[in-house]
């Protein structure tokens, strides 16, 4: 069964000009270019897009090629699939699938019968073909045209890069390479995706967290990778739509991914090499900057002002003031948005994926022996992470917002290393705690919201005294929500000091 291993990456359409001038072009050892429609091929129900498998026809000169792809493995924008590929006669012939369930259920005449075009894809690919070493050969393939689905159409532009032989880490060592100039993020959808995303007219929709099919008797070296792979697409999995929608979800489900990312380090640190953390810290602490700012400014107009100015709508310094927020958040947004579209996003991406493919993480047992499991691991730092919330609770004061918000720290860490270990918990015990431990956050980050909330009304009121008044307001509405918080917190203490952790295994 051949498989195809190739690096996806999305280009601005603006950037296609500066890609072609890179001086790295100038090293292959091979170049073509040439325009390829694709016809991609369903069933009405879109039987072969539920089981995984695109069917595609490709015209190339006067006949036409036919592909059989199947899902295969995907991890931050490296695919690996397998494929087959015959001449087209007229009829579909599915005999090269050797693959013989897939083979089968493809041949079925019922199935056959319904088969229908659905979508096409035009495109102009460029190829170049590098040699960096003996038994090493890479294809970079620079794709622009479109996709046409059910009366619409969307553009297509984008980098791909495939191993045709040789080792995977050439492979992103060309793409950090483009990288360093180019805003080139990793993409999990393929042409083939976005054609079906399109004919269903499916509108983009904030992702969120997946839990990761762990083992107990995994290595922690393997668990952190696939939890920071996941992670990873967490991240770009909404990016499309931070940038071209106004729901403020995209960006707070981009910021939850790189806590994730930023706390499966921390939660890992034990087992991981240093040189990981120390390269991938610093930009995670921008890109963290970036969406909370943003994120920040969401809450302060959705959560703060927003609800005061619904409650006295004739009190026109409200409104003033909610106009000064909005305009600071359509600053912070557009901030966080030209980071986004940054060759320094890009770099975390790329940098982020190849070190996750590469020693000690490219080994191929993922299991561990006994003395270090994933298990035991897990339990350990269980264990550590609860001592360390029951330390901070102690210390903690109703009259010290900054000691609350080390407790909510501690207990968004602990659930999320609960989170990732979910797979080796009994699952109600473990539904239990974490719904214990999200109201607890949950109220927490509500306390430490409002205790920003004065500095950065403030902020956006700037000297004018009428919208100081307003920010008064605002403070003085939110006294009664504060106190009810404050007043729930004792028997929330005493909770954590009583916290039981699930038994991993």
């Amino acid at each position: 069964m051949p498989n195809e291993i190739e690096l996806k990456l999305a280009l601005p359409a603006a950037m296609q000009g500066l890609l072609l001038r890179q001086p790295v072009l100038r090293k292959a050892v091979a170049r073509q270019s040439h325009q390829l429609i694709n016809l991609y091929y369903d069933t009405p129900s879109l039987a072969l897009h539920a089981r995984g498998i695109a069917l595609r026809l490709r015209k190339q000169g006067r006949s036409w090629l036919q592909t059989v792809k199947c899902a295969g493995s995907s991890a931050a924008g490296l695919t690996t699939r397998p494929e087959w590929e015959t001449p087209y006669a007229g009829h579909f012939d599915f005999s090269s699938v050797d693959a013989e369930e897939v083979r089968h259920w493809l041949e079925r005449p019922k199935l056959r019968d319904q088969i229908a075009p659905l979508f096409e894809t035009s495109f102009r690919r460029n190829i170049w073909r590098f040699e960096p070493r003996p038994g090493c050969a890479l294809l970079l393939m620079l794709d622009r045209g479109w996709i046409a689905a059910a009366g619409r159409r969307i553009a297509i532009s984008e980098v791909e890069i495939e191993l045709a032989a040789g080792d995977v880490d050439e492979l992103f060592k060309l793409a950090q390479t483009l990288g360093e100039r180019l805003p080139l993020t990793p993409s999990n959808l393929s042409k083939a995706e976005r054609g079906y995303r399109l004919f269903q007219g499916a509108p983009v929709k904030p992702s969120r967290a997946r839990t990761i099919p762990l083992a107990a008797q995994d290595t922690p070296l393997h668990a952190f990778r696939l939890i920071a792979l996941s992670s990873l697409e967490h991240l770009q999995a909404n990016l499309d739509g931070a940038l071209s929608s106004d729901d403020p979800e995209f960006i707070h489900q981009m910021r939850v991914a790189t806590r994730r990312l930023r706390a499966a380090l921390r939660l890992f640190s034990p087992r991981l090499p240093s040189a990981l953390a120390e390269q991938l810290l610093p930009p995670l602490r921008i890109l963290m900057t970036r969406l909370g700012h943003a994120r920040d400014l969401d809450v302060l107009l959705s959560e703060i002002a927003a609800p005061v100015m619904h409650a006295l709508p004739g009190e026109p310094r409200l409104a003033a003031l909610t106009g000064a927020v909005t305009d600071r958040q359509y600053n912070a947004r557009a901030a966080a948005a030209h980071h986004l579209q940054s060759p320094a996003y890009g770099r975390l991406l790329l940098l982020a994926t190849a070190l996750l493919h590469r020693s000690p993480f490219d080994a191929t047992d993922s299991r561990g022996d006994a003395s270090d499991t994933l298990a035991t691991f897990a339990n350990a730092r269980l264990k550590r992470l609860r001592k360390h919330v029951q330390g901070l609770a102690a210390a903690a004061s109703i009259e010290d917002p900054v000691s609350l918000h080390r407790l909510r720290i501690g207990i968004k860490r602990l659930r999320y290393a609960l989170e990732f270990f979910a797979p080796l918990a009994a699952a109600k015990p473990l539904a239990r705690l974490l719904k214990q431990l999200g109201v607890l956050q949950d109220e927490l980050g509500q306390l430490n919201d409002l205790a920003n909330a004065g500095l950065l009304l403030m902020h956006c009121a700037g000297d004018d005294p009428r919208l100081r008044e307003a920010v008064s307001l605002v403070g003085g509405w939110h006294a009664s929500r504060h106190g009810v918080l404050l007043g729930r917190l004792p028997d929330q203490m005493k909770k954590l000091a009583r916290l039981q952790l699930p038994q991993l295994s």
